[in-house]
């Protein structure tokens, strides 16, 4: 028997102001979407003396493992009238359960605490490993992301959910470009009816490397070389996608660092991440983990092959 698969926006919940900026970002995002919006506690437990300590008994423990879930569920109700929200607990080690759930899921959301509210993520080690192990998009999100955020400022300079969303940022190697990628970007900016910025750092071979600074015209050369690169192979999306309005940028130097500059004026980043079956483990890539740490906006990692 086929086995039925309803895919969701899951959310990873506990009860963090991360946790909780992630949540919401998620049901925006659901709604977009036309999903529906699955809160996910998980809890690990405690070695049992632990368990019966008078401050962390059983009873209590119960007690906010039921709360977390079901509170934030009753916030986004009354927020995202219509919105179907499925609340669910698990127990176990919280990066291989959410590394799971994801697997079923449209998109799997976390949290990730803002450095001076300003300086990017403070990605932990649960949300690097599941990011470093699922196969399914992840989008981290900071402490301090609001609706507002992902907006052009107002007429006169105040942010507002009203106004039309910033663009879509997509980090795009083109040397090994990936249409699950592509298409997710694309499809991020045309349910926001906003641009997408494609974004292409490029450096020049190492045996070019010596010269380049003396020799313009070779400089000039290679940008010219990337440039039309790049054009070539975002053409076939844009006749796909031709509500979306498309910026190509293709910068001499290192490309998490035009990402993160980039991210502070987008609504989303979108990166990508090679799926390597490696027994030495999963590794997310120089790129994508500058982007993670640094970036303001919130940041879609795509797996790719």
């Amino acid at each position: 028997m086929t086995r039925t698969i309803t895919l969701s926006v899951t959310v990873g919940l506990d009860g963090s102001r991360e946790s909780r900026a992630a949540a919401e970002w998620a049901a925006r995002e659901a709604q977009l979407l036309g999903l529906p919006l699955k809160l996910v506690h998980v809890w690990e437990p405690v070695p049992a003396p632990m368990a019966q300590a008078p401050l962390l008994g059983a009873e209590t423990q119960q007690h906010w493992i039921e709360r977390i879930p079901r509170e934030a569920a009753e916030g986004i109700r009354l927020r995202h009238p219509g919105l179907d929200v499925i609340t669910e607990q698990q127990s176990g080690r919280p990066a291989e359960v959410l590394a799971d759930l994801a697997q079923e899921a449209e998109l799997l959301v976390l949290g990730s605490r803002g450095l001076s509210g300003i300086g990017g993520f403070m990605v932990g080690s649960v949300g690097l490993a599941v990011v470093a192990h699922t196969e399914r998009p992840v989008v981290l999100v900071r402490a301090a992301q609001q609706a507002a955020d992902e907006h052009e400022m107002d007429p006169v300079g105040i942010p507002s959910a009203a106004t039309a969303f910033r663009p879509v940022v997509l980090g795009l190697d083109i040397e090994s470009p990936d249409e699950e990628l592509i298409e997710f970007a694309f499809a991020a900016a045309s349910r926001r009816s906003t641009s997408l910025r494609v974004v292409h750092g490029w450096n020049p071979p190492p045996y070019y490397a010596y010269g380049l600074s003396a020799d313009l015209e070779l400089h000039g050369s290679l940008a010219r070389r990337e440039t039309t690169a790049l054009t070539e192979v975002i053409r076939p999306w844009r006749k796909q996608f031709p509500d979306v309005e498309v910026a190509e940028e293709s910068h001499f130097g290192t490309p998490g660092s035009h990402l993160v500059d980039a991210s502070r004026e987008a609504s989303l980043v979108v990166v990508g991440r090679r799926i390597r079956r490696s027994p030495f483990g999963a590794h997310i890539g120089p790129v994508t983990h500058a982007v993670l740490h640094h970036a303001t906006a919130p940041v879609a990692v795509v797996p790719h092959g």
